[in-house]
Order: structure tokens, then C-alpha cells, then sequence
């Protein structure tokens, strides 16, 4: 397929109704899951939190509640329509300025890839199956720590996780996530403004001490070390008065979950 085909096919699936109401969904259930996340969260916080506290976890709770495999099956469809969507996004980018080009399509593709693995966890619980997210880190860090230059690749994701944790960080402070949403004036707007800053910042710290944990691995030479969300929120508490980052970390993802319902109404598409 040429350039020119790909970018009209991805110009029609973005004009599709039925597609964009579907990826509206999956920020939905983007908020969805990470209202469940940041619950789990503040439950650690508190002394309690048995479940993981990232998408595996909330998943798990999806999965035990009334009509579990049916929400999961919305988690599925909304998560591949919002992948396809940035995929879409990224084929559609025009920027004129090529640097800026290629790094709006790393980005767009990037995001896929993050919606579509939370995809798979969910579509995995839908077929009796179990997937644990800091056990997939630390069966990475291990097979690459085997593997000559594995170190190297693993102080990479590392770098490149807490990247993503300093840029949603960033986004939130400079309010940039602002520019893809039609947002209202008045109390709304300024309601919404609030939400997706404390949303982003905590986000980006939770992500960002993921990948600090990525990197620990790396040089102390122990998979072990390593781990996902879960793992970056119970390093957390362990912190001088960690608890209490915690919590307000906790109560950060909640808001960015919140900000994400906002998305589905005001994102523009």
C-alpha cells in the first residue's frame, strides 16, 4: 500500500461514526481502569491491596464483577478501536515540519502499542487465561539480562519508561493535553483543565518510578528488581512518608481516570 493510499484509507476509517464512537469507548474504559487502578492504589496506601495495582488488577476486579465478560469484551473492543485510532492518527499526520512529523507518528504509534497490550491483559482474562504485568517485566528483564547486550537494552527501556513518565509530567503542568480536546468554557473547562493536570502529573510519576525500577535492574544485575505499575506503586511506599505519596499518587491516577471520562465526551476526533 503507498503513502497516499494509506493516508486515504486511514481518512475514511476517521470519518467512520460507528469507529469513532467506539474509540470513545476506550477512553471510557480508559477511565474506568484507571478509577480501579488508583482505588487499589490508595487501598495499598491505607494497609490493604491485594490485588496488583495496574491493569492486571483492575481487569481482575472487571472480571469478578456482574456481567465481568461482557465488560471485558467492551474493554477489548474500545482498546482496539482507540489503537486503530492512533494508528489512524499517526498514517493521517501532515505536519510540514518533518522532526516534528515523525515525532507526532513515534508518539501516536507509541500510545497504540500501551492501549493495545492493556487490550490483550483484558482479552487474555476473557479466555480463562491470567496475565500478570510485573511478572511479564521481571521474564524480560531476565531474558534480556541473558542475552549478550541485554543490560544495555534493558537500561534503554528504562530510559525510555521514564521518558514517558517525564513527559506526561510535562503535559500536565504545561496543560498541553489541552490541544486535542474541544473543551467548554466556564466551570466546566475549568473543571476539566484541574482533573487533567493532577491526572497527568501523577501518572507520569507512577510510570516514571517504573522505569527508575527498569534501570535498578540493569545495574544491580537482578530481574527481580524490575517490575510495572504495581511495582512503582509499592516502591513508592516504601519512601519516607510513602504512604501518604501514595495515596495522593492513588488519588492522582482516580482523577486522571475522571479526566478520561471528560476525554470521551470533549476529545477531539
Amino acid at each position: 500500500m503507498t503513502s497516499a493510499s494509506a493516508s486515504s484509507a486511514a481518512d475514511k476509517a476517521q470519518d467512520s461514526t460507528a469507529f469513532r464512537v467506539a474509540a470513545r469507548i476506550g477512553y471510557v474504559v480508559l477511565g474506568l481502569l484507571h478509577l480501579l487502578i488508583g482505588a487499589i492504589a490508595i487501598s495499598i496506601a491505607t494497609g490493604g491491596g491485594g490485588e496488583s495495582a495496574d491493569q492486571s488488577g483492575a481487569i481482575q476486579q472487571v472480571a469478578a464483577a456482574p456481567a465481568g465478560m461482557l465488560l471485558l469484551w467492551v474493554i477489548v473492543i474500545g482498546l482496539a478501536a482507540l489503537a486503530v485510532w492512533q494508528i489512524a492518527d499517526a498514517v493521517a499526520e501532515r505536519d510540514p515540519d518533518t522532526k516534528k512529523r515523525w515525532a507526532h507518528r513515534a508518539k501516536y504509534v507509541g500510545t497504540a502499542v500501551a492501549y493495545g497490550a492493556i487490550g490483550a491483559t483484558a482479552l487474555t482474562a476473557v479466555l480463562g487465561g491470567r496475565s500478570e504485568s510485573a511478572d511479564s517485566s521481571r521474564t524480560l528483564s531476565a531474558q534480556l539480562m541473558a542475552m549478550p547486550g541485554g543490560v544495555f537494552v534493558l537500561v534503554l527501556i528504562g530510559l525510555v519508561v521514564a521518558a514517558v513518565g517525564v513527559a506526561f509530567v510535562v503535559r500536565g503542568v504545561t496543560k498541553a493535553f489541552m490541544k486535542r480536546l474541544s473543551s467548554p468554557g466556564g466551570e466546566i473547562g475549568r473543571g476539566i483543565r484541574i482533573f487533567g493536570m493532577v491526572g497527568y502529573i501523577a501518572k507520569g510519576i507512577a510510570v516514571g518510578v517504573a522505569g527508575i525500577l527498569f534501570l535498578v535492574a540493569a545495574f544491580a544485575h537482578d530481574p527481580n528488581a524490575a517490575g510495572g505499575l504495581d511495582a512503582a506503586l509499592r516502591a513508592l511506599a516504601g519512601l519516607p512518608f510513602g504512604q501518604f505519596v501514595l495515596w495522593l499518587v492513588g488519588a492522582g491516577l482516580v482523577v486522571y481516570g475522571l479526566f478520561c471520562f471528560a476525554r470521551a465526551r470533549y476529545a477531539r476526533m
